[in-house]
């Protein structure tokens, strides 16, 4: 997750392959630990719930692609019980940064942060 922060911060993608991965570790844990198999169905029903539901809020221009996709990642390793904890906390810190970059922006940053191309990059009104 803090890999896929960093490339989401670095050009504005999530490579597909980060929450290929998150995937896969979950189901190589969740086997390994011996978990039945119901309860690797309900965390894979809730990520794929959680997918259709991020994939959709992307297509009305409301959601990453990327964010949609590593949400229904991390739902995996959640699951049904600590899900609205999770959603409440992304929605904290997702909002708590959006919050940040728009302050930033208004008030602007020291040049040496500025010289960095990502931060540049963030302080821009179009954001790309």
């Amino acid at each position: 997750m803090a890999f896929a922060a960093y490339r989401d911060l670095a050009d504005y993608r999530i490579p597909n392959w980060i929450p290929v991965a998150l995937g896969c570790a979950f189901l190589a844990a969740a086997i390994g630990a011996g978990w039945p198999i119901s309860d690797i169905l309900i965390h894979l029903g809730v990520g794929l719930g959680v997918l259709v539901v991020a994939a959709t809020l992307f297509f009305l221009g409301l959601f990453g692609g990327g964010d949609a996709k590593l949400l229904a990642a991390g739902t995996l390793w959640i699951g049904w019980e600590g899900l609205a904890a999770y959603l409440l906390l992304v929605a904290i810190i997702g909002g708590g940064l959006a919050l940040l970059v728009l302050l930033a922006r208004k008030i602007g940053l020291p040049a040496r942060w500025k010289a960095r191309t990502w931060v540049a990059r963030l302080l821009a009104p179009e954001g790309k």
